[in-house]
């Protein structure tokens, strides 16, 4: 297996803890050497990881009658694929850490508006490991969401809130965190571990969209700190807040995204493509602390959806789910991944 001396970097040598982004079994084994100590999967990465390898899958899962059918076959994919790696690949890592042996598990993007199904979803997905309690259920952020994650902490449940670009959603979802684990203590259940996604590439594959379309003074230069800015503005107000939740970069579109927040105290979600294009990397410092230039800043604000997605108040949580990067994100995690998954057939 190839070493990669800067995710060894991060994961030894900063504050970062390192979460790898694919369910194919041969890139985790090596992310694990490199220092991954935790997994993402959205439903488009299981529905790839089945497809690529079926032969193992169909090894090692239970699989399910015909008569499953429908969202209740793509969600019991999931439930099964993080389950086994849950139990098989992340449990030796429980303990090391606050973090660490970790697996997410997306509830059903085709409900990012009803509470009580994803609710349900992320109990579903929790039981599938009761053992090591460590799968984590991704929650969309939407007002809905944001109630479900607040109901799943209060019971203990691991939550990550997902399809979330901006500082609004991510503070909201802080937020809702915080309230269902001061619930869960209060009534004396040990708490589960609480995360916000922040998409900084996809936020900028939105922006750019944005930008050639309404032809804002802003360049492709500019695009590529979008989600960067957004995500310094966010951490700096979590650490300001002292969050009981971290932070998590995900969606990144290059090693620049990494390199550029690099030393921040959080979850990093980081594919394959994203390890192996910093395997040469001999760059070992922090840059999460260093601001983006100010008239970088300034160009990108003359888009209003960039404003949204850069202000603390740039949004508020009913308007979460028709912000246009939701929108795209949701249908993206649909097309490609949950039909797929509602008929996939080992």
């Amino acid at each position: 297996m190839a070493e990669n001396k800067y995710m060894k970097w991060l994961a030894y040598k900063t504050a970062s803890v390192y979460w790898h982004d694919s369910i194919i079994i041969e890139e985790l084994d090596e992310a694990i050497e490199n220092g991954a100590i935790g997994q993402t999967t959205n439903p488009f990465l299981v529905a790839a990881g089945l497809k690529a390898q079926p032969d193992f899958w169909r090894s090692v899962l239970p699989g399910m009658p015909e008569s499953v059918q429908g969202d209740a076959r793509a969600e019991e994919w999931i439930a099964q694929v993080a389950g086994w790696l849950a139990k098989n690949k992340l449990a030796k890592f429980k303990g090391k850490g606050k973090f660490a042996g970790y697996v997410c598990a997306q509830t059903n993007p085709c409900k990012p508006g009803d509470a009580e199904a994803t609710i349900a979803t992320a109990k579903h997905y929790a039981s599938m490991a009761p053992e090591n309690k460590n799968i984590v259920a991704k929650i969309p952020v939407t007002r809905a969401g944001l109630e479900a994650m607040e109901a799943c902490a209060a019971e203990g449940i691991n939550v990550v809130g997902t399809v979330s670009g901006t500082v609004p959603q991510v503070l909201a979802m802080a937020e809702a965190y915080q309230r269902g684990r001061d619930k869960a203590v209060k009534n004396g259940i040990e708490p589960g571990i609480g995360i916000a996604v922040l998409m900084i590439g996809r936020l900028d594959d939105y922006l750019r969209d944005v930008m050639n379309d309404t032809q804002a003074e802003a360049s492709e230069a500019d695009i590529k700190w979008a989600g960067i800015s957004v995500f310094k503005r966010a951490y700096s107000l979590f650490k300001e807040r002292n969050y009981d939740c971290v932070l998590m970069p995900a969606g990144s579109r290059g090693g620049y995204h990494i390199k550029e927040i690099s030393g921040a105290d959080m979850v990093m979600s980081i594919a394959p493509f994203i390890a192996k294009a910093l395997i040469d990397e001999t760059d070992f410092s922090e840059r999460i602390n260093i601001p983006v230039e100010p008239d970088i800043i300034s160009r990108l604000r003359t888009m209003p959806e960039f404003i949204k997605a850069y202000e603390p108040d740039g949004m508020s949580v009913k308007d979460f789910i028709t912000y246009g990067f939701c929108n795209r994100t949701l249908d993206q995690y649909v097309q490609l991944g949950w039909n797929l998954l509602a008929n996939t057939y080992l």
